[in-house]
């Protein structure tokens, strides 16, 4: 069994200024870097043993913060990346709106994509990190891709994710379905 956090980075300029982010780095605005400090102090009693992290910037940034004190091992891993927007990414959100999902052009992300990263994602914890602790840190949208396949559910289903918002979740192997633990935030028991 893993113990399961799962949080996204702090706020971006890009997020205040509702742009898809998609691939791109990011910049943490000075509202995530105070977001990632909170979340390290929120998390400080929390006995991690290891964290992984996506290999995006803001994702980086937001780690390095929450771990400058602890110096526990992170990974970083493609696979905790935020959707690919495709031709999408850098635009306003308010421009892709309108848009059916099934509009979308081909070099977008898609649905059956997205969730078998998740579902690899989830493997590669298992794989690796079984009786461990663990924090993931990556993005709002795949964080959602994440915890609807674990819950049988698709992402829109699942609550959005607000920067530095954790989530708590048990993975085990021998389940038929892995098992959220409930609730948003981290609490101290």
């Amino acid at each position: 069994m893993i113990e399961l956090y799962i949080t996204r980075h702090g706020e971006t300029l890009e997020n205040a200024s509702q742009i898809l982010q998609g691939h791109l780095p990011g910049h943490l605005s000075e509202l995530g870097l105070q977001q990632a400090r909170e979340l390290r102090d929120r998390l400080a009693h929390m006995p991690f043993d290891h964290i992984v992290v996506s290999d995006l910037q803001r994702a980086l940034d937001t780690a390095h913060i929450v771990n400058a004190d602890r110096q526990l091992p992170l990974t970083v891993t493609p696979l905790l990346r935020e959707r690919d927007w495709g031709e999408y990414t850098g635009v306003r959100i308010r421009d892709v709106q309108s848009r059916r999902v099934s509009d979308f052009p081909p070099s977008v992300e898609n649905a059956e994509q997205l969730s078998r990263r998740a579902r690899r994602f989830l493997q590669f914890l298992l794989n690796h990190f079984d009786g461990q602790t663990v924090l993931a840190i990556g993005h709002g949208y795949f964080d959602r891709c994440i915890v609807a396949e674990i819950e049988g559910k698709i992402p829109h289903d699942v609550p959005r994710w607000g920067n530095a918002e954790v989530r708590h979740i048990r993975l085990d192997r021998h389940a038929k379905a892995l098992k959220p633990c409930g609730g948003n935030e981290v609490s101290a028991d």
